[in-house]
């Protein structure tokens, strides 16, 4: 009697081992959900302009040509096109471990160094002024500690060290883990703000609600630490949502678009003209910590830079913001003299 060969399993589809790959070296969810994204699109681009092809089948002609349509036609930014290219790398040397020469002769665009926008300080004090709430408090901290807004949103409880006036930064960019400042001014709104993430927190423990996600190296060894308090958000979401790698409903943080949204609205309401984004909080944060005295490599480790040159940035914008140079205008031309004020007649 012949014994039948066991069936021969299905080879995973290319952007499940994409996503297999990203995980096992610990990519970020958001850099998985960008490469993932930008994988398909090559495929489907190269696709409308013939058969339909695997990226095996492709090689250095069909990358440049996709590079140069999102600058020629999409006129994205160095930013995008630098991204999109690092997916397609990832993809032929990581997961399809395509050892070509090509590879290595496509050039990444040079990203101009532009100077932040960044915010005086009574236009700071106008902007959070017009902000309420949680997303209030939110980018108040971002300001007093000088925090991107994936680092704010990603604290937990435990990262918030009251008695010794430290903010845990951890997971923050390239991975790496820093200290941060605790703002006085923030230690009270900021147990208020726990004493209702506790009830949420309480009231998911009731309803059986998942734990919230905590680093993948953890979850091997204990898959309860997502519901111990210690690992609650410090600004959790109102409403439980989908996970979108473990398909499990579960209580995310606050969405970044909340306090985008209220930034525009607050500078509508403030009269700002600027072009202001969350991030221009963390910029002014460190133009005013050098206006203030502060050292450079001090700013530097706040910020997380691994590099001084990214941070000297703000010394430019610091030194002209303080007056450090005047115009020569200025000597030639006499001050406008202040029009004389009428009297009163009653004077």
């Amino acid at each position: 009697m012949m014994i039948s060969a066991p069936p021969i399993p299905p080879s995973p589809r290319l952007l499940d081992q994409l996503r297999e790959v990203l995980r096992y070296r610990h990519y970020s969810a958001r850099t998985e959900q960008a490469y993932v994204y930008w994988v398909r699109f090559f495929i489907r681009w190269n696709g409308r302009r013939g058969p339909l092809r695997h990226p095996r089948d492709m090689g250095a002609d069909e990358v440049r040509a996709f590079l140069s349509m999102l600058t020629t036609q999409r006129d994205v930014a160095v930013s995008t096109h630098n991204q999109a290219l690092s997916a397609l790398l990832f993809l032929y040397r990581e997961v399809l471990q395509v050892k070509l020469g090509w590879l290595d002769d496509i050039q990444r665009p040079v990203r101009p160094r532009r100077v932040p926008c960044v915010l005086t300080r009574s236009e700071v004090a106008a902007l959070l002024a017009g902000i309420g709430g949680a997303t209030g408090l939110l980018a108040r901290l971002l300001y007093g500690t000088g925090l991107r807004l994936s680092e704010g949103l990603g604290l937990r409880v435990m990262d918030i060290d009251f008695e010794g006036e430290v903010i845990m930064v951890r997971h923050g960019k390239g991975g790496k883990d820093r200290a941060v400042m605790l703002p006085h001014s923030l230690v009270r709104p900021l147990r208020t703000q726990l004493a209702a993430a506790r009830a949420l927190w309480q009231h998911d423990r009731q309803c059986a609600v998942p734990g919230v996600t905590v680093p993948s190296s953890l979850v091997a060894g204990d898959t309860d630490t997502g519901l111990a308090w210690q690992w609650f958000w410090v600004f959790p979401a109102p409403r439980l949502t989908l996970d979108r790698r473990t398909r499990v409903e579960r209580r995310p943080h606050l969405f970044e678009q909340r306090l985008e949204r209220a930034i525009k609205l607050a500078c509508a309401a403030a009269g700002i003209v600027k072009p202001v984004s969350v991030h221009t909080l963390r910029h002014s944060f460190a133009t005013h910590l050098l206006q203030a005295g502060s050292d450079i490599r001090t700013v530097q480790a706040l910020l997380g830079h691994s590099d001084v040159s990214t941070t000297m940035i703000y010394t430019h914008v610091a030194d002209v913001a303080a007056g450090g140079a005047s115009s020569p205008l200025d000597a030639l031309l006499p001050p406008p003299t202040q029009a004389r004020q009428p009297q009163p007649a009653y004077a």
